[in-house]
């Protein structure tokens, strides 16, 4: 059974499963997350409790790059090169806490690769929600301030697909799928080669999985154990939103400040996208879809959230009825919702010009038509990625 586990936790790390003929006892992958004295490094294992793991003079210690599979092309490193955050492979001395060697990971080097991997999704992403699927070809309902538009994507015996684990908001817990698993309203992110037009995609890579979306007004928040709770638009029903770290926030501006500021046709907001460019898969000329359009958000925290705050909330189906884990939190979303609300849903909003109650709603009730789920697919799920 160590043996079981260890392979598993090498597997983990990116490290070839032969290791453990030599290290199955003695060694465990986990994440730096203290420094005590004398030497002492707190690593916390994916599942274990925090072990103290005591760095000697005779203590090897080795860095590989993020994606490197074998040991092949680690560089000697020096043990006051750890950082929290890293990940680690350790092996211990037999029956002791004394590292013989420690493998790291670089955290910095970790979030580079991840944020290269991020852009890559987004430039060369689709995002939205299955609206058939015949044979090999999947086609994407995709919403943008113009309206909806369709895209489609070809499944090739070279695709990665993945479904999201139940009750996971992490990429890296989704598990291989098949093409026969993907549904009719499943929500998918998709990466590959686009078509000229940026219509259709050969993919290499697919995600997708069952989501639950809804949005509410904010009733407490509880940033210490970093719980929102919320009244249902429409049920008027409590519900507890878990953020975990790895759920995104955003803060959506006013209207003018995001993409639909020209009357909202989707064009570049007044002085331009944030950095001086379209968000990375933008067609030109293209219309700001609403994933590209929460991209350019700013990024919020549970300590910016308010009661009396109107969010909509993109989430796996929970294990626990009135209880969900956030996947995307967008705050001040009363135009998300009057956008949801139906086909003219965008141009009223756009019309106001404000942030207020959107019109047609009723006190407590949802709008007729309102397609809550569509919206939070066309957010690309920026959470179903690295």
């Amino acid at each position: 059974m160590r043996t079981i586990a260890t392979t598993l936790l090498l597997a983990a790390f990116g490290l070839p499963l032969a290791m453990t003929q030599t290290t199955a006892a003695k060694s465990f992958v986990g994440t730096v997350t203290a420094f005590k004295s004398g030497l002492v490094v707190e690593v916390k294992p994916d599942n274990d409790p925090a072990v103290d793991v005591k760095l000697t003079p005779t203590t090897v210690a080795q860095r590989i790059a993020p994606g490197e599979k074998t040991l092949q092309n680690a560089v000697t490193a020096n043990v006051t090169e750890l950082a929290t955050g890293d990940r680690v492979l350790v092996t211990l001395e037999p029956a002791s806490t004394d590292a013989r060697r420690i493998i790291i990971m670089s955290a910095a080097d970790i979030s580079k690769r991840d944020e290269a991997d991020r852009q890559d999704w987004n430039t060369r992403g689709f995002s939205g929600i299955v609206a058939t699927r015949d044979g090999n070809t999947i086609t994407l309902r995709v919403r943008s301030l113009q309206g909806e538009t369709r895209q489609t994507v070809t499944v090739s015996d070279r695709t990665k697909l993945r479904r999201y684990a139940p009750d996971s908001v992490r990429f890296a817990d989704a598990k291989p799928s098949k093409l026969e698993e993907i549904s009719v309203g499943d929500q998918l992110r998709a990466r590959g080669d686009k078509s000229p037009d940026g219509a259709a995609m050969t993919a290499d890579e697919v995600i997708f999985g069952t989501f639950l979306a809804t949005a509410g007004s904010v009733v407490s928040v509880d940033a210490a154990a970093k719980e929102i709770t919320i009244k249902e638009i429409g049920t008027g029903k409590p519900l507890v939103i878990k953020l975990t770290p790895d759920s995104r926030i955003k803060q959506m501006p006013g209207l003018a400040g995001m993409g639909g500021g020209a009357g909202g046709r989707g064009g570049p907001p007044p002085g331009g996208f944030p950095g001086g460019g379209p968000p990375a898969g933008m067609p030109p000329g293209g219309a700001l879809t609403v994933a590209q359009m929460v991209e350019t958000m700013p990024s919020g925290t549970v300590e910016d959230l308010k009661a009396g705050q109107t969010v909509v909330v993109s989430s796996t189906k929970g294990a626990t009825s009135g209880r969900v884990t956030a996947i995307m939190l967008v705050v001040n979303a009363e135009l998300l919702v009057q956008m949801a609300s139906g086909p003219s849903g965008a141009g009223a909003a756009a019309a106001n010009g404000q942030n207020g109650t959107p019109p047609g709603m009723p006190p407590g009730g949802m709008p007729g038509g309102m397609d809550l789920g569509g919206m939070m697919g066309a957010f690309g799920l920026p959470g179903m990625g690295p």
